[in-house]
């Protein structure tokens, strides 16, 4: 059993991971951007639009074409939303909170709205549509361990090994943004403009291209957790308002990694775990399992107050994040 919670916590928690990762790299920039539930939306629905037509029009159908047509929906419809949101915010030097509420509403009502229309394209019985032949190609394990020893294969290879190439990739995406944070000139640049960009931009540092690059590719990150979780852990099938509070799961997160994409790894496995636990206590009644699943807000908050309290700069967000940038001010 304990081998089999870690493998779901890992699960619910790779979504967290790639749309915290996502907004690491965003906020790292000086930029707050809460449409992240939005865009994780959007990358899922782009993926699944392309996924259903190809299924429905290929005569001979091709999993990596699949795959392939799938990311390479959810990348467009992601990377729209970071250049609505860039333009709105870094060019026009928009509200960085209004602007990213209003992505988050846009970007569900734009699921709804092609969802619902893919399901009465498909002419289904039931208020969802399913794309199960590309989900199978997504959901194939990187490591088959189906022959292995059972003592390996039910214990530590079922927590570690049996898991799709997208979760993977999660993990390699977030040590490679602290790697890159921390260990090299793109990453002093990034953070130099996150800190104080008037100083940066005296220094000679392009601000406008590092906010659009890490605000875009943010959000292209968080887009493949949307991805992740229509095509792998919901099997393929989309239905309207199904991604629960996962969006803003991914946000909390962020603060409980302290803006750390290596801590935003185990971060999300724990996120993960609070959110299923309840499933593996018995007896427990439906009010007092929707108090299990607010406690990864709790353990938020209950950082949030600790690094408060001890002001430790390596602990803080960005200094001149939510703020727009006026050159002219310098």
């Amino acid at each position: 059993m304990f081998f089999d919670f870690v493998r779901r916590a890992i699960i619910q928690g790779i979504p967290l991971l790639y749309g915290s990762s996502g907004e690491i790299l965003t906020e790292k920039s000086g930029h707050l951007n809460l449409g992240i539930p939005g865009i994780m939306y959007v990358g899922a629905m782009g993926g699944v639009i392309g996924a259903f037509f190809y299924e429905h029009g290929a005569t001979n159908f091709n999993g990596t074409v699949a795959v392939l047509i799938a990311l390479g929906g959810s990348i467009l419809g992601s990377l729209l939303m970071g250049l609505i949101y860039c333009f709105l915010t870094v060019t026009l030097r928009a509200n960085q909170n209004v602007t990213g509420l209003a992505l988050t509403t846009f970007g569900v009502g734009f699921g709804n709205f092609f969802g619902g229309s893919l399901i009465r394209f498909a002419k289904s019985d039931v208020a969802s549509v399913t794309v199960s032949k590309t989900s199978l190609a997504f959901s194939k394990k990187l490591f088959p361990i189906d022959k292995a020893p059972a003592w390996f294969r039910d214990t530590i290879g079922q927590a570690l090994f049996s898991y799709s190439f997208l979760a993977y990739l999660a993990v390699i995406f977030a040590l490679i943004m602290a790697f890159v944070l921390k260990r090299t000139r793109i990453g002093l640049h990034l953070r130099a403009v996150g800190e104080n960009p008037a100083t940066a931009d005296a220094a000679g540092i392009h601000v406008d291209r590092y906010k659009y690059i890490a605000t875009c590719l943010g959000s292209v990150i968080a887009g493949l957790g949307g991805l992740y979780y229509i095509m792998d852990y919901a099997s393929g099938v989309w239905s309207n308002n199904g991604f629960g509070d996962r969006g803003w799961l991914a946000i909390a997160l962020v603060i409980f990694a302290v803006w750390r994409p290596s801590f935003a790894i185990a971060g999300s496995f724990v996120f993960g775990g609070l959110y299923i636990i309840h499933h593996y206590i018995e007896g427990l009644s439906m009010s007092t399992q929707e108090i299990f699943k607010m406690t990864p807000y709790v353990v938020t908050i209950l950082v949030l107050i600790l690094i408060s309290l001890l002001r430790r700069r390596e602990t803080q967000p960005p200094e001149h994040l939510g703020l727009s940038y006026f050159r002219e001010e310098r």
